[in-house]
């Protein structure tokens, strides 16, 4: 990846990073605690920076959208323009899937049962960029963008997982209920993540 404007987005993306830990300590470094802990024991008891909400949001946006930038292009010249309007793909449907998850809320009071889970998706959401960021570093410089894809593919994979492992600890009480979180990783994970590839690599075609 020869084009100057990715190592300054990186650098960027960094920088975000480090500095929303910096403004609302915890909100990465305790992430997996706040996963992998049997009890709600999470930093989210300190009042919550706005600033570092939004600059941790823009690490988790930038990095997806510049892993499937990686994993889908295959032209001659990487531009930003391209970057961009990922990005802007990838924020849509995050806030298409807000809405729905509010509607379903609404619609059914899930609130009670299905908050302590999505109330840790953010964590989730952090370790993946986290663990992602690096893996395109290494890509960038290696010139291998099938490998992004992969790694894309794999990190998706284990978010899902996660995901169930999560959810399955608080609702699976019956057959029933294995069934409705089935029913939401299928419509609410899988099927917008597929879209947002799909979407993504016809734009990236156009473009």
């Amino acid at each position: 990846m020869s084009a100057t404007w990715c190592g300054w987005t990186m650098l960027l993306l960094f920088l975000s990073a480090v500095f929303s830990e910096v403004m609302q300590p915890g909100i990465i470094s305790q992430s997996p605690v706040s996963i992998l802990a049997r009890t709600e024991r999470t930093y989210k008891d300190a009042p919550v920076n706005t600033l570092a909400q939004l600059l941790i949001s823009i690490f988790r946006i930038g990095t997806l959208a510049m892993a499937i930038c990686l994993s889908l292009y295959a032209g001659a010249t990487f531009r930003f323009s391209l970057f961009a309007a990922v990005s802007g793909l990838v924020l849509l449907f995050i806030l298409v899937k807000m809405g729905c998850n509010i509607l379903l809320d609404y619609t059914f009071l899930l609130s009670r049962r299905f908050m302590p889970a999505y109330a840790q998706y953010g964590d989730l959401a952090t370790i993946t960029a986290c663990v992602l960021f690096p893996c395109l570093l290494v890509f960038m410089r290696i010139g291998r963008p099938e490998l992004s894809l992969w790694a894309l593919g794999i990190i998706a994979g284990l978010f899902m997982l996660v995901c169930l492992y999560r959810m399955a600890r608080i609702y699976i009480r019956s057959l029933s209920a294995i069934l409705y979180v089935l029913l939401y990783i299928a419509t609410l994970e899988i099927m917008p993540f597929g879209a947002l590839l799909y979407l993504s690599s016809k734009m990236i075609a156009c473009i």
